[in-house]
């Protein structure tokens, strides 16, 4: 598998703005893990989920059971190292590039 990245986000309870489901209304955050190779084209495809991010666009706000809260956006992200594609995680030889498609 080599070494991975392991970019952390942490997203904390605050007040969506415009553009978000409910203006206004405050959501509860939480803690976001996501595994990338550490070699060239992840440390690229890393630079290209940093402007996503920057541009709030790795995350989104969903009502779950009555609650607002984050929820990952439309971009694949790997979440674990282990148990393939079908659970977001490696071995996924295909991942990086369809990731950077998306992006």
């Amino acid at each position: 598998r080599g070494t991975a990245l392991q970019p952390l986000f942490k997203m904390s309870y605050s007040c969506s703005k415009v553009g978000h489901p409910h203006p206004g209304q405050s959501y509860k955050g939480g803690y976001f893990c996501a595994f990338l190779p550490d070699n060239k084209e992840g440390q690229k495809t890393a630079m290209l989920l940093k402007k996503a991010f920057e541009h709030g666009l790795t995350f989104q706000i969903k009502s779950c059971n009555g609650e607002e809260r984050v929820t990952w956006g439309l971009i694949p992200h790997k979440t674990s190292l282990g148990g393939g594609k079908a659970r977001n995680g490696y071995p996924d030889a295909q991942y990086l590039r369809e990731v950077r498609t998306v992006l």
